[in-house]
């Protein structure tokens, strides 16, 4: 079994019913279903176009609680999108991080451990969609960036997480990411 460090560089919320776009808060307190007031709070979460082998809208575990980027793979989406940076508010995310090059590598069943003893369950990448590209376009105002978003964040748009331990998680913590 592998183990490595990374550090919150922010956490965020997505308590805006009209939008997946986060907003920066000082830390995020997780339960069993997620982050109480976030839009993908819930134990349960219809299935969408990812679950092929089930009917759009049967109700299925909800594996995708927590999004997490890491401020390296942010940066190279950037490049790659000719744009001075990626925030990670634009992608959805809950948690930057930084110290982990290759954060949307890890293999599904890692851990990911908080000072705090708060425990995710890497749940697989975080496969990039038009919608966050839309945003970077409009904030942007680049026509044309939202259909160039999903090649260029490809195997780098991060990780979605289900919650294993309750507990805080804050900026400036430093995560024991353990491999499978």
């Amino acid at each position: 079994m592998s183990e490595c460090r990374a550090t919150v560089q922010c956490v965020m919320l997505a308590d805006d019913p009209a939008t997946f776009v986060t907003r920066m808060v000082a830390d995020i307190r997780v339960e069993i279903g997620g982050i109480p007031g976030d839009r993908h709070f819930g134990l349960l979460r219809p299935a969408d176009s990812r679950q092929k082998i089930y009917p759009r809208g049967a109700l299925i575990a909800n594996r995708r609680q927590i999004s997490i980027v890491s401020q390296e793979e942010c940066e190279l989406i950037a490049i790659h999108l000719g744009i001075p940076e990626i925030k990670p508010e634009w992608l959805g995310a809950n948690i930057m991080i930084s110290g982990l090059e290759k954060l949307t590598e890890l293999p599904q069943g890692t851990r990911l451990i908080f000072p705090d003893g708060t425990g995710l369950i890497c749940e697989g990448e975080n496969l990039p969609c038009i919608g966050p590209g839309r945003v970077i376009e409009t904030i942007c105002n680049q026509s044309g960036l939202s259909h160039k978003f999903v090649p260029a964040a490809k195997k780098m748009r991060g990780i979605v997480c289900s919650i294993e331990r309750e507990g805080c998680i804050s900026r400036g913590d430093i995560i024991r990411i353990i491999g499978v």
